[in-house]
C-alpha cells in the first residue's frame, strides 16, 4: 500500500513539473488584430 501511494505521489509531481515546463516553453503568439470598443460615457459619470 505504501508503494502505491508513493507511486501516485511521484506520478502527480511528475505531471505538475511537466505541465509547468510545457507552459514555460510554449511559444504563444500575441494577438494580431486590434480590438476597439466604444464605452458609453454613462459608465464614467459618478
Amino acid at each position: 500500500m505504501r508503494f502505491l501511494v508513493r507511486l501516485v505521489v511521484l506520478f502527480l509531481v511528475a505531471v505538475v513539473v511537466g505541465g509547468i515546463a510545457f507552459l514555460a516553453t510554449l511559444d504563444i503568439p500575441p494577438p494580431t488584430h486590434r480590438v476597439e470598443k466604444t464605452i458609453p460615457n454613462d459608465r464614467f459619470d459618478p
